[in-house]
């Protein structure tokens, strides 16, 4: 399980930096503190020794390039801590990188955007392309050197929203070895509800910020509060139901695009309105039931729930091995 290191794209410089330390460390210290239920893993081969001793496998993914603070040696130093996946960009733009909601500010990637690939592909650091903007995509795409992955994006063919991926993105990360792992949030699966939602309360970005502002900017009053007021207006009817086979669509459809070989599971628990059915991590069974029914063969379905990614780990770890170190780029 990847613990996601968050800090709002608006909280930047070191305050961003002392938030995401502390989040680190929180991770750790779960760790230290309940050895017989969790192993700290930085390695494909960590996971699966976790599975072999019945423990949850501990990871640590960034979740924004911002908290990196413009600073390589902040990416090494979160690097040397555990972390194995960063997001390039959040909701916002960072200063080297555009996101998918927000104005265009670098077209794409800026030099110092692309050494940080350039850097997390020598350290080992999986990039990740959920939350940035289709430009930033192709501009990571062209420089990186090992697989990527979409943490938590889902199909836009199905859903039109710009966190999701195009179809021709699907197969951009299939032709690079990459995972794209489908994101539950009711406003990246339906069509329907992302249109209703967007006419009730703006765009997700005023959204948040709106519900921030009401719970006084508490974070995880914020997370919480979206979630039950999203899913009181469903059962209103206010808002579209949109429930937990919605997942299954869209992991249908990037398999269909991509290949089984590059999907996975996003989830995005701790961050999402979550469509009915799929409310926590319990649930899941379902969509390996699901996934069976449909006629997905056994092996398939291992490699959705989590053999992919596995796969992609041990390859960025490869890569690592023998990456060059990166010049840095003046600022």
């Amino acid at each position: 399980m990847f613990f996601s290191i968050w800090v709002p794209s608006d909280v930047t410089g070191p305050p961003a930096v002392k938030r995401a330390l502390d989040q680190i460390d929180a991770v750790h210290e779960a760790a230290r503190l309940h050895p017989g239920e969790l192993l700290l893993a930085t390695t494909a081969a960590d996971v699966r020794r976790a599975a072999a001793e019945h423990k949850i496998a501990a990871l640590i993914g960034m979740e924004g390039g911002h908290m990196i603070d413009d600073d390589m040696r902040l990416l090494r130093n979160y690097a040397a801590l555990g972390v194995r996946y960063m997001t390039l960009t959040h909701f916002k733009n960072n200063n080297w990188a555009d996101s998918s909601t927000d104005k265009p500010a670098h077209n794409g990637l800026t030099a110092f955007g692309k050494d940080v690939v350039r850097e997390m592909n020598r350290l080992g650091v999986m990039v990740d392309i959920s939350h940035v903007a289709d430009k930033t995509f192709s501009d990571a795409l062209a420089i990186t050197t090992a697989p990527v992955i979409a943490s938590h994006s889902s199909c836009r063919a199905i859903a039109n929203h710009p966190r999701n991926m195009t179809d021709d993105m699907l197969r951009a990360v299939a032709k690079n070895g990459g995972v794209v792992m489908i994101n539950y949030h009711a406003g990246f699966l339906s069509e329907e509800f992302r249109v209703a939602s967007e006419k009730r309360s703006g765009s997700i970005v005023e959204s948040m910020n709106a519900m921030s502002k009401r719970c006084g900017g508490n974070e995880a009053c914020t997370t919480m509060e979206s979630e039950r007021i999203d899913h009181e207006a469903m059962a209103k009817g206010e808002l579209p139901k949109v429930t937990w086979d919605k997942i299954v669509e869209h992991i249908d459809h990037a398999v269909k695009v991509a290949g089984a070989d590059h999907v996975g599971l996003g989830s995005d628990f701790d961050g999402a309105t979550m469509p009915l059915g799929m409310e926590d991590a319990s649930k899941l069974p379902k969509i390996t039931d699901a996934l069976l029914t449909r006629g997905y063969a056994e092996k398939d379905v291992e490699k959705i729930l989590g053999g992919n990614i596995l796969r992609v780990m041990e390859q960025v770890e490869r890569a690592a091995q023998s990456a060059e170190r990166t010049p840095r780029t003046p600022r």
